[in-house]
């Protein structure tokens, strides 16, 4: 199992977001956590990543329980977050947006190949490699954000809310760009997501939370056909 999270609560000063939640995630799996806004899910992946720091419960990563460590320590070991909204360094180009990811590497022929193949993933970047992150489109932020946490070759990545902001013709673009990542690539993925119709055609599982609760899980096309997933997220 690469990643077990075990009665993980989270809170926010007297505010508690996250109520004991638990789930898995395999070595080359995508799962989506889906929910409305405000359910908890980006709240569940700071806690994984180290950006919380959990009020209960215990995260494991291949293995090993890393809720204490720090968020440095995590992302060493090839956990990788694409933050909401495609949170890039604004005054920094898009290749030193890349190799802030690349930090560390020493190798130089490590790095051009992984340049090239993030370039190649997004072929816009490449054009872009001297703009300012600030002066690309909201979709093009997107792109680097994702690439930045991919040319760092992670086990893990997890995304959150990859659709916000988009234009409507983008979101079926990066929802296929996720899905080959990790059918082709064997990229692993937990993506959270309030757009549940996307993010279920692409998962091989995934868990409904509502309020800080898991009150459903399952293979993603067995969801797509529950009567209350279809209701609530589906709009069918």
């Amino acid at each position: 199992m690469l990643l077990e999270v075990k009665e993980l609560v989270i809170a926010y000063g007297n505010l508690e977001a996250v109520h004991g939640v638990s789930f898995k995630v395999e070595a080359g799996e995508l799962v989506s956590i889906i929910g409305a806004n405000g359910a908890g899910k980006s709240s569940i992946l700071n806690g994984i990543m180290g950006l919380v720091e959990p009020k209960a419960g215990a995260i494991f990563f291949d293995g090993k329980e890393i809720a204490t460590l720090p968020a440095h320590r995590r992302a060493r070991m090839g956990l990788r977050l694409v933050p909401e909204r495609g949170v890039v360094f604004p005054y920094l180009t898009v290749l030193e947006n890349l190799m802030v990811a690349l930090h560390g590497e020493r190798d130089r022929k490590t790095v051009n190949s992984r340049l090239d193949w993030v370039y190649g993933l997004f072929p816009i970047l490449r054009e872009r490699t001297n703009q300012e992150a600030r002066t690309l489109s909201g979709g093009e932020q997107q792109q680097l954000a994702i690439a930045r946490a991919l040319v760092s070759a992670p086990r893990l990545l997890l995304v959150d809310e990859v659709s916000m902001g988009l234009m409507p013709k983008l979101v079926g673009r990066v929802f296929n760009l996720l899905q080959s990542l990790n059918r082709e690539q064997g990229i692993t993925i937990l993506l959270v997501e309030q757009n549940a119709l996307a993010s279920l055609r692409i998962s091989h599982r995934a868990y409904v939370l509502e309020t800080g609760e898991m009150v459903l899980e399952g293979k993603a096309e067995d969801l797509m056909k529950e009567e209350r997933v279809r209701k609530a997220y589906l709009g069918i």
